[in-house]
């Protein structure tokens, strides 16, 4: 797999840094999805555009073996931050993994597809394609994501995304502050609480979040404001347990202040991980193969992200293993993350993700043990 991948090593990097040029935003990414499709189309595999009613989401299949064995692409960037969480480098392993895999599908008795899933930075796209039957017949699905260090289980917290918008009434602030109702004290208070909320908290949760929206003038009462939220908890059955909680302190804002609240969830939740122990042992026996070093670190907390892969883990067999792109000090989320992408580390990172990756779902097809569970989990 290692020589496939390294042959096809200047298109695969090219495919990263022309994502990294063009970032695109969650459900936004029309050229990132196009292109990733196109890469893939270019190695033999038969393209499903807009799978779904999705516009940026995508299928590529190559074979008909009895075994469908998925791999997952993401493409989207965060807002300003552009590919700070290494997508690019995940479609790139993605169509390397793939390329490296589709000569040899018919020996190895597989249907192999390729999953291009839009909006995993807040949006769930792999949700939506879950729901909607596009993972219907897969038996595993995978997929590498980028960190400063090598990890190979993932941990991510489950998570939901909420929008909080807080209608007021304006007025001039010096002449009738009276006849306003404010709706910037109603997020004021809502983080207050929050804050002394988190006292009570289980340390499996977190609760984050940012206003996008404080108001219009300093002089006029603010009208209108809006934030976005995020609770994340150990479990689903945890962040059920929890958010509650914290909607009533934004209920209190609403309280307090007389503005109406209006909570809007941007995605469904996010699911925990649940790890397939024996595809987990072959990629880390693959990964290490390639020189990859697993070990505990402070920085391997990466594999504690939430991501809508999660929620395919709970239907069929899958890992979600992350590499490092020795990118420290830097790390995912910060602009030097994304330009980290770019180095030779990175590019080095995305070819043993690639070759990894594909050696992986070969060993799950070639091993009767695994490819026979994941078979009769089907049936």
């Amino acid at each position: 797999m290692q020589q496939s991948v390294v042959a096809d090593a200047d298109r695969l990097i090219a495919l990263s840094h022309d994502l990294y040029d063009h970032p695109e935003v969650a459900w936004e990414e029309i050229r990132s999805s196009a292109r990733v499709a196109e890469a893939l189309s270019d190695s033999g595999f038969e393209i499903t555009p807009a799978v779904a009613g999705l516009e940026t989401a995508f299928t590529a299949t190559v074979g008909s073996g009895e075994l469908t064995l998925g791999i997952c692409a993401e493409y989207d960037a965060l807002p300003g931050l552009g590919h700070a969480c290494g997508h690019n480098l995940i479609s790139a392993m993605a169509v390397g993994a793939a390329t490296a895999l589709a000569p040899l599908v018919d020996e190895l008795g597989i249907r192999l597809v390729v999953f291009g899933t839009p909006a995993e930075e807040g949006g769930g796209g792999k949700i939506e394609m879950l729901e909607r039957g596009v993972f219907d017949g897969v038996h595993a699905a995978a997929m590498v994501h980028p960190g400063p260090a090598d990890v190979a289980r993932a941990r991510p917290f489950a998570v939901s995304h909420s929008r909080i918008d807080y209608h007021g009434k304006s007025a001039h602030a010096a002449a009738f502050p009276e006849r306003g109702v404010n709706a910037a004290d109603a997020f004021t208070i809502a983080q207050v609480a929050i804050g002394l909320l988190r006292q009570q908290l289980p340390h499996s949760v977190r609760v984050h979040g940012m206003m996008t929206r404080g108001g219009e003038a300093p002089n006029s009462i603010p009208e209108h404001t809006e934030g976005r939220w995020y609770v994340r908890a150990e479990t689903l059955a945890e962040l059920a347990q929890v958010e509650p909680r914290v909607m009533r302190c934004f209920e209190a804002g609403a309280l307090a202040t007389g503005a109406e609240l209006v909570v809007t969830p941007e995605s469904k939740p996010y699911a925990e991980f649940r790890t397939d122990e024996d595809l987990l042992c072959r990629y880390e026996a693959n990964a290490t193969a390639l020189g990859r070093e697993f070990g505990d670190s402070p920085d391997n907390t990466m594999s504690r992200a939430s991501t809508d892969m999660g929620n395919v883990s709970q239907v069929i067999a899958a890992i979600h293993p992350y590499i490092g792109i020795d990118s420290l000090p830097a790390v995912n989320h910060q602009p030097a993350f994304a330009a980290a992408t770019l180095t030779a580390a990175a590019e080095k990172a995305m070819l043993d993700g690639a070759a990894a990756l594909a050696a992986t779902l070969a060993d799950a097809a070639r091993t009767d043990t695994i490819r026979r569970r994941l078979l009769d989990a089907s049936d």
